[in-house]
């Protein structure tokens, strides 16, 4: 009866990646480059590990394929979500993502990406790129191949604690000096619509993709704000964040301890601040900042104990 599986992460070094994950999570990354910790992931681009337990070693995918009776034998050819760290020292590509059916068609097989982000930390007054102005396609590839960038745009002012919904379709771009955990369909296909003319290490610039990216791009654009719910059950603060066709996530605001049932197939779990541990029926682990782990389909009940916070999803 596996209840608690904690997972080691990847990191994948970016041109705009820094040093924060080590400095905020005293991660050990590759280089001072480094800009994604795939947290929990069962991508072939970058498989998370179990750290603990009879499976301590095997990569999650694995699990997913020969023991899916711990995710409540939910249906689908690849484990559905990915959850991400991104420390974005410079700013991203301006990007959108498929959609499952187009993305089906042309990156053979692969999953659509909806995503979503919670802001742990950014400079002031810093922004980001959600959405643009186009008001329709034609008026979208004139845009973009005039290189209208400041009139196509559309930047918001963020802060830590926000939350921003990205579904497949949404030009979007994180900028400098944030620090955001992502929550996102199992895939790694992106279209670069501009890259800031940036050069690699090499002196070249990165590929964009732009016909594919106009293929995708909704227009005109749709304001997707997040209704955000809240609550309060025996001294944890619950936020729900969204519940929607791919995923729901929320934030557990935990002083004490907090009990609860689990009530999804499976639970993704990421501390983001705190310490403490997390008691199942017959399992105890304790839990740090940067600690990911997943609750399985054989736990019923749990305790979360300490002063943390984390951020809790599930297909």
């Amino acid at each position: 009866m596996i209840e608690l599986l904690k997972l080691k992460p990847v990191f994948k070094e970016r041109i705009w990646g820094g040093t924060t994950l080590k400095d905020s999570f005293g991660y050990e990354i590759p280089s001072e480059q480094t800009g994604e910790c795939w947290a929990i992931s069962a991508h072939p681009n970058g498989n998370s590990t179990v750290e603990n337990g009879p499976f301590e070693g095997k990569e999650l995918s694995w699990l997913w394929e020969h023991h899916r009776e711990l995710f409540g034998n939910v249906s689908g050819n690849c484990f559905p979500l990915l959850t991400k760290i991104l420390d974005a020292k410079t700013d991203l590509s301006v990007q959108v993502h498929p959609n499952d059916q187009y993305a089906k068609v042309n990156e053979n097989g692969e999953l659509g990406k909806t995503e979503c982000w919670y802001i742990i930390d950014c400079k002031q007054d810093a922004e980001m790129i959600f959405g643009h102005h186009a008001h329709s396609k034609e008026q979208l590839v004139q845009m973009i191949h005039s290189g209208r960038w400041e009139d196509l745009l559309r930047r918001v002012k963020i802060k830590p604690g926000d939350f921003f919904y990205v579904p497949s379709g949404t030009i979007h771009a994180l900028c400098e000096e944030t620090l955001v955990l992502e929550t996102q369909q199992s895939s790694d296909t992106t279209y670069r619509v501009y890259d800031y003319d940036r050069v690699d290490q090499n002196g070249e610039k990165r590929e964009l993709h732009l016909q594919k990216a106009i293929d995708v791009t909704t227009v005109p654009d749709t304001e997707n704000k997040a209704n955000l719910q809240t609550e309060v059950q025996d001294g944890t603060k619950i936020t729900t964040f969204v519940e929607g066709e791919y995923f729901s996530v929320y934030k557990w605001e935990v002083t004490g301890d907090y009990q609860t049932e689990r009530k999804a197939p499976f639970l993704l779990c990421s501390v983001i601040k705190g310490q403490g541990e997390v008691t199942t029926g017959q399992e105890t682990l304790p839990v740090k900042k940067g600690d990911h782990f997943i609750l399985t389909a054989h736990t019923t009940q749990l305790t979360v104990s300490g002063t943390l916070e984390l951020i809790v999803s599930h297909p």
